[in-house]
């Protein structure tokens, strides 16, 4: 199986780049679904901060690959191709590694690019100020997001239009496939 492992800083574009993926017709599961359903079950309610908290606390009690772990049981057996979205450490990559193999694509935007996406954005628990900004980044960061994106097979810089980024994910994603297949 391969596994296309997608990662970058909030505010990115990984979500666009999935949408790309489910759009060649690929499966994606993204790993904030079981910090999503946990954060629920915990706290009746989901928001990014009690998302952050949730992660950080299942990794400590249960291992850092746990969420991972989690997510590879939702993974489709017969998909011979299937995008992960939001893979944040070394050790999860590990953890895919076991199931198959990994291609991890990193999406890149500048902080100030990401920080006036976020604002716009608008979501709860979305930074409101630069310091808060830099705060969520240092937590990505220290989860071990930077060393999955300094390693990444295929990198996508996203500081253009929604429309550049999905046609260079596409571009990318086509030829990893293809490259999967003749290796068949």
């Amino acid at each position: 199986m391969l596994l296309i492992l997608l990662a970058g800083m909030p505010g990115s574009g990984k979500s666009i780049v999935a949408k790309a993926a489910a759009e060649a017709g690929l499966p994606v599961v993204n790993m904030g679904d079981v910090v999503r359903e946990e954060t629920l079950r915990r706290y009746g309610e989901i928001t990014p901060a009690l998302m952050l908290k949730t992660s950080i606390e299942l990794r400590a009690k249960y291992g850092e690959d746990y969420i991972a772990v989690k997510t590879i049981e939702r993974i489709p057996r017969n998909a011979k191709v299937v995008v992960v979205d939001g893979v944040r450490s070394l050790v999860e990559v590990e953890a895919f590694r076991r199931l198959g193999k990994p291609i991890i694509l990193a999406v890149h935007a500048s902080p100030k690019t990401r920080f006036e996406r976020l604002l716009k954005r608008n979501r709860p628990g979305d930074p409101k100020s630069l310091d808060e900004f830099n705060k969520r980044d240092e937590i990505e960061l220290k989860l071990g997001v930077g060393s999955v994106i300094a390693l990444a097979d295929y990198v996508i810089v996203n500081e253009g239009s929604v429309e550049d980024v999905l046609k260079g994910a596409k571009r990318i994603i086509e030829k990893v496939v293809s490259g999967a297949e003749d290796n068949c």
